[in-house]
């Protein structure tokens, strides 16, 4: 999947570190020279400078042939100025935007060209959930401090897990599954319990990729 994150705060970083370990191909852009200079090197993405509100700097990022275009600047203005062009003038099929305040939520639509309005107040996982949209196995982040990496995976109709307990799993040493989400409520990964479709897997992990998550669970 093709991404431009727009802004390169705390969110938006926390976005393009999260899509990019993900496999994605993300671009993050921001105005800050000092801050694009601070995070070239050490996250998975193209860092530029240029302002987002312009055609020309959204084209330079790949807005063309972006299929996810994420808005996460501080102001609401130019989130929407953002969203606008990324639907209107860029056709990209996904568009995401950060509310920052709650007065300015009702203009978040897609007369806008928002497809997803997404509260400042909102959890990151949120945001990613949106910004992931069919993706089945994603890292949600990396909890730099323990060194180990937390991993969704969404159990689907076709997946091999599908129907089988979690003791009967050939889940690799390493991988610890911390909760399995179903209807929304997060169960006790009990070995006895049974995988349906649409179920949730939360599994935390040193050393484990996204791909051995998937071969596991799909």
């Amino acid at each position: 999947m093709r991404v431009v994150v727009a802004g390169a705060g705390r969110l938006g970083t926390q976005i393009a570190q999260v899509l990019g370990a993900a496999r994605n191909q993300v671009t993050l852009v921001d105005q800050d020279d000092d801050r694009v200079a601070e995070l070239r090197g050490h996250v998975p993405a193209e860092v530029r400078v240029g302002d987002a509100c312009e055609p020309t700097v959204l084209e330079g990022a790949g807005a063309h042939a972006a299929d996810l275009v994420v808005a996460t600047t501080g102001e609401d203005e130019d989130n929407l100025v953002i969203s606008l062009l990324a639907k209107r003038q860029f056709k990209v099929a996904r568009v995401i935007a950060r509310v920052n305040d709650d007065e300015n939520a009702w203009l978040f639509t897609p007369h806008w060209g928002v497809d997803t309005a997404v509260p400042a107040a909102a959890p990151l996982i949120s945001l990613i959930e949106e910004a992931t949209g069919a993706t089945d196995t994603v890292a949600l982040l990396r909890l730099s401090k323990a060194g180990v990496n937390v991993i969704e995976t969404t159990i689907t109709g076709q997946s091999r897990a599908v129907g089988h307990t979690l003791a009967e799993l050939a889940v690799p040493p390493g991988i610890v599954i911390a909760a399995v989400v179903r209807g929304g409520r997060p169960a006790s990964p009990d070995p006895g319990l049974t995988l349906r479709e649409d179920d949730v897997i939360l599994v935390v992990s040193h050393a484990a990729t996204e791909g051995e998550v998937h071969a596991v669970f799909q």
